[in-house]
């Protein structure tokens, strides 16, 4: 493992992150000073979460040294990239960007968001039936020779310093800000199902990775001869058990917000059937018993 000083003075400019992060900074500034001025102030304590935990931890793993180690180091490009898929968007997302906009759009603006939020792909990448799907995908490749190329080439790496966290937060904000993304207790039910056998699911390339004995990118050459350099195969290992290990972790703060939406959608359905007169319910209940009793 890497000497504490090491780790602390590794710093780099990652441009590609820069961009993302001034945008971000930016545009939840003018959001909240648009609330502002509309009569919505924002809780001080969501502007600090945004700022300090959701962008501070962007810059940290890709200008930090996460960033500046992941083409030599394997385990360093798996903490990055399963930290700016799965982590990363959880903390953004108790800034509650979404919310925010709502707050501060004018109703013009508020239409066009919610014709975005309703969009198939965004409803689709906004259960948790997809993350576990879409992280397998990306997870596998380091199972194969692309783990190199994803850590060594520019390009490479300047799409997943871009296109993961943004992959993250379409996974992460719908579930967050369950106001948005209405689902009913029995859809929630399945996705809960589902959730329990991802927990097994996404932790396969995590072990394949630390249980191989062989070096699954065939690059077997140290990328340094720096001391605490582990070898290609101990490098890969170390990579598989940061996968299993976050992958398996991360699934905590999902249960807990699914357990909260369930909740939520529990009492949401329960008052709307408290809302009903009592003839209303009679009819419901009535067509609900012929469909049972129709013959199939």
């Amino acid at each position: 493992m890497p000497p504490l000083d090491v780790v602390i003075a590794a710093w780099q400019i990652d441009w590609a992150a820069l961009v993302m992060i001034s945008a971000g900074a930016l545009l939840y500034g003018l959001g909240l000073r648009a609330a502002a001025t509309k009569g919505n102030p924002w809780p001080l304590w969501r502007t600090l979460a945004f700022y300090l935990l959701g962008l501070g931890s962007l810059t940290l793993l890709t200008c930090g040294f996460p960033g500046v180690y992941s083409a030599q180091l394997r385990w360093a490009f798996t903490l990055k990239a399963s930290l700016l898929l799965f982590v990363v968007p959880l903390l953004i997302g108790l800034g509650k960007p979404i919310s925010l906009a709502r707050a501060a759009l004018p109703t013009r603006g508020i239409v066009r968001l919610n014709a975005v939020l309703s969009h198939r792909l965004v409803r689709f990448l906004g259960n948790s039936m997809a993350a576990p799907l879409l992280g397998l995908a990306l997870f596998s490749t380091f199972l194969t020779p692309l783990f190199y190329t994803l850590r060594t080439d520019p390009l490479a790496e300047a799409l997943i310093t871009i296109a993961v966290p943004l992959l993250g937060l379409l996974m992460a904000l719908p579930i967050i800000e369950e106001a948005d993304f209405q689902r009913s207790s029995a859809f929630i039910t399945l996705e809960f199902v589902f959730v329990f056998i991802e927990l097994l699911i996404d932790a396969v390339p995590g072990i394949l990775l630390r249980l191989n004995g062989q070096v699954l990118d065939h690059v077997l050459t140290a990328s340094s001869q720096s001391a605490w350099f582990p070898g290609p195969l101990r490098d890969q290992q170390l990579a598989g058990d940061l996968l299993w290990f976050i992958c398996e972790i991360v699934d905590l703060p999902l249960i807990i917000l699914m357990f909260m939406r369930f909740a939520r959608s529990d009492k949401r359905e329960a008052r709307g059937f408290d809302d009903l007169t009592d003839q209303e319910l009679d009819q419901l209940n009535a067509e609900h018993l012929k469909r049972g009793l129709t013959p199939r």
